[in-house]
């Protein structure tokens, strides 16, 4: 929606401007110094759970995570509204508060925001972030020979979809709402601490959206090995009665052509690395040699990480059964 404007900003006229339109990424960056960034991005959306803080805190993190995901930190964020006249005031108390809990969590402040009126409750953030310019983990670093490494499991589709059907146990809706809750924080500071040039937060494209747009940015090929790739608790069972949301077919329309999958995989198989998420994990390209060191900080830490994948010479998405 935004290439129209790109010939309007052209990038040789704003050399400060690292990242924008000329080079989509998960957030914008703009050079203030050598040493120092400026991180910008926004994000917001209509209510993934029925819990009102938990939607807040969710929608919160969520919009954090593109700064986390560009190797940043969060300095401050504007709130984003969009909620209907007879929407309870607790309620409305509720998402907010959630939203500012988890902006505080990070270290970071509630400086203002906007509001106006709708009929369907939408809720996010505008956020303002920080990053060293020589320490930017874009879309397009990864580089042949780098392990894929993904610190969220998958299936937050899936399982927001059961809740909407009354389908998912209250225990796999704790964990999904856990997971999404989580920030990328520690997982970016990690990746950025050990060198990591090459990046992406997992939301609406699902795994396989996202990874392609880094493949293309980086000029490479993506391979996943299926049975390594983590999911939530209850989402593989849901995947296989076939309980995805719309948006998991809007991605395989629009993706599949980019992916070659393993004849091994059954189509709901394919279909839950299609599934669209909220509020993901970040799928981190980082040299062989350092990728377990990745891994065993972030465990150590309390947060989760997965090899599933490799950066090979080539395009597109390979993903296979196994890994070699």
């Amino acid at each position: 929606m935004l290439r129209p404007l790109q010939s309007r900003f052209r990038p040789e006229d704003y050399p400060d401007l690292l990242i924008g339109l000329g080079q989509p990424d998960d957030a914008a960056v703009y050079r203030l110094s050598d040493q120092r960034a400026i991180v910008q991005t926004v994000d917001f959306f209509t209510p993934v759970v029925d819990d009102p803080y938990a939607y807040g805190a969710i929608a919160a993190a969520n919009a954090m995570s593109d700064v986390y995901a560009m190797g940043g930190e969060v300095l401050f964020a504007l709130n984003i509204a969009a909620l209907p006249d007879d929407l309870p005031g607790e309620v409305v108390s509720a998402i907010l508060r959630g939203g500012a809990d988890k902006v505080a969590e990070a270290g970071a402040v509630i400086a203002g925001g906007h509001t106006i009126k709708d009929k369907e409750p939408k809720y996010g953030l505008c956020v303002t972030g920080i990053v060293n310019p020589a320490e930017v983990m874009a879309k397009g670093g990864a580089r042949p020979g780098d392990l894929l490494v993904l610190t969220k499991p998958l299936g937050v589709g899936v399982v927001t979809t059961a809740i909407k059907r009354d389908l998912a146990k209250p225990e796999h809706v704790d964990q999904a709402i856990a997971s999404m809750s989580r920030l990328n924080r520690d997982a970016a500071r990690a990746a950025r601490k050990l060198g990591a040039r090459g990046g992406t937060d997992i939301t609406g494209f699902g795994l396989l959206g996202h990874a392609w747009e880094m493949a293309y940015a980086a000029g490479a090929r993506f391979c996943f090995w299926w049975e390594a790739l983590p999911f939530l608790p209850g989402a593989l069972e849901h995947g296989q009665d076939w309980v995805f949301p719309g948006g998991a077919a809007t991605n395989e329309a629009t993706y599949q052509r980019h992916v070659q999958f393993d004849p091994a995989l059954e189509h709901w198989q394919r279909m839950m690395i299609f599934d669209p998420e909220t509020s993901g994990g970040l799928l981190i390209a980082i040299a062989a040699s350092r990728a377990d060191a990745l891994v065993n900080a972030l465990k150590a830490g309390g947060d989760s990480a997965f090899i599933v994948g490799e950066v090979v010479e080539g395009s597109g998405i390979v993903v296979t059964k196994q890994a070699p």
